[in-house]
Formats: structure tokens, sequence, C-alpha cells
């Protein structure tokens, strides 16, 4: 009978190894846990992009992080007070730097944009992922438009903090984590996002992953930048992905993504349902889904 691969192994593809936790770590990962969840988390997906739509912002502040200079709002609409942060990065290389053949980060076609932002968040509801991601929507502040997404209240840490203190989720529960993670190199992948950073992805005080800040996404090389990431999947994404038309991401997407990018994200998922029916074939269906 086939079974899934031993833990160790799933580990070592996909996350920096897990060690063993202490019992004043897990204590402290614990104790987070017990906060209480904003109000406002309490809304549907629907009810916060109408709210991000229309709430009126009352103040702003650096977030502090990066280096796109993002900004955490305060919105309320006359019932709910709820933050947001709002990314309006918007650079690529120019023409002069393209015409010397000058790169900016590695790339020739460097582009750093908050629509990019905007298109994971259309395309992460296309795929059924947006438990994933804060809801985005475009939006104008201080004359500038740019990426507002629903600000993540109940945030236990980051990756870069779980990796420090060598942090997992109690009950057994690091299988889950080691699932999210998967479906989360997936997706970086499909929108080949060249900054999946340890500040990007963060765990909810229920240990949810959450990935943010996608504008270095959507390059328009066809080719996978980390094949050996993609190991396993879960079958509800692999079944999305083999249904998934151009012309239902073109439609998700809308202007914020070019036909040529689109067109990229199109041949860049032929690769990655290629690679797992591959894996199937010589390993099985149970070693990879899940």
């Amino acid at each position: 009978m086939l079974r899934n691969p031993p833990a160790s192994r799933v580990v070592s593809l996909f996350v920096k190894p897990l060690r063993a936790v202490t019992v004043a770590t897990l204590a402290v990962a614990l104790t987070m846990a017990i906060a209480v969840a904003d109000s406002g988390q309490a809304l549907s997906i629907e009810d916060q992009l109408a709210f991000l739509n229309s709430a009126k912002i009352l103040s702003s502040k650096p977030i502090g992080k990066g280096i796109t200079g993002a900004l955490r709002l305060t919105l309320s609409d006359g019932t709910l007070t709820h933050d947001a942060s709002f990314q309006r990065v918007d650079q690529q290389n120019s023409a002069n730097n393209l015409r010397q053949g000058k790169k900016i980060a590695g790339e020739l076609l460097f582009v750093d944009a908050y629509r990019y932002n905007i298109a994971a968040w259309e395309l992460a509801r296309v795929l059924q992922l947006a438990d994933m991601m804060p809801a985005t929507v475009e939006r104008t502040y201080a004359g500038h438009r740019g990426a507002l997404s629903w600000w993540v209240d109940d945030v236990l840490m980051d990756e870069a903090e779980r990796e420090r203190t060598s942090a997992v989720p109690p009950n057994g529960g690091i299988q889950e984590l080691l699932r999210q993670r998967m479906i989360m190199n997936v997706f970086t992948e499909l929108v080949r996002d060249t900054d999946r950073n340890k500040g990007n992805v963060l765990y909810t005080k229920q240990w949810r992953l959450i990935m943010l800040d996608f504008t270095r996404a959507f390059r328009l090389e066809p080719d996978l930048r980390r094949p050996e990431s993609l190991a396993r999947c879960s079958r509800d994404l692999l079944a999305r992905l083999r249904t998934l038309a151009k012309e239902e991401v073109a439609q998700a997407v809308g202007r914020q993504l070019t036909g040529d990018e689109v067109n990229a994200l199109m041949k860049r998922r032929d690769v990655i349902v290629q690679r797992f029916d591959q894996l199937i074939a010589a390993q099985g269906e149970a070693a990879v889904l899940f």
C-alpha cells in the first residue's frame, strides 16, 4: 500500500528543517495564540473588499518594513474601523538602461509594481486560495494609485521568526503547515515571484499561512525558477490548474497584467502541470498529491 513520504523527507524538500521545539518556545507560541481576533476578521471576503473600496481613510503611518515605502492606513465606515496596508511602488528599468544592458536586482526587464499585488489576489481567488492572501483592491491615497490590502491582525510570527525560534504548530500540526507551504511553492512558481522572502510569509495564531507582497512577480520568463521546490501538491489545486483558461485569468486580473504577462503565466501553468504528471507517473498519486 502506498503512503505519503516521511515528514523528514518532506521537510528537507520544502522548508528549512523544523528543528525540535523547546518547551519554552512552544509555550511562547501557545501564549501568543490565545489573543482574541479582531472583530473585522468575521467579515466575509466580499465585505472586506467593499470596506477597502469605500471606507474613509483616517490616518497613515509607515509600516517600517521592506523597501517599497508601504504605509499602514486606518480606515472607518462609521461602524467598523480597521487597518490596511498601502503600496504604491511602480518602477521598472529605464529605457536607457535597457539600451545599455544594465540590470536592476539582476534583471534586465525589472519591474516592481503595486498592480502585481492586485493581480496575485485576483488569481488566488480564481484558484480558490483566497484564504492564503489578504483581500486587495486598487485605490487612490494622497494622489497616488496603489494596492490597498486588508491588514492581517492575528499574526503569530513571520517565517524569519519561525526559523529563529524553531516554532512549529502544536498538536501535531506540522503536516498541515508543510502542505500550506507546498501550495505556496506552487503559487510562487506560477506567478514567478522573485521576492518570496521570509518577511513576506506570515503565520496567524491558528497557524494559517499568509502570503504578502507580490510586487516583483509575474515575470515574462515561461520557465520555473525553482522546479525542485515542486514535489507535492493539493489535489484541488492541481485540478484547478488543469482547467485554468487564459480567458478566465485575463478577465480576473483585468488591466493589472499585460497580455504578455498572462501568456507567460499560462506557459508556466503548463510546465507545472506537466511536472506533477511526471511525478505522479514515477511515484504514484499518494506520494505526490494530498
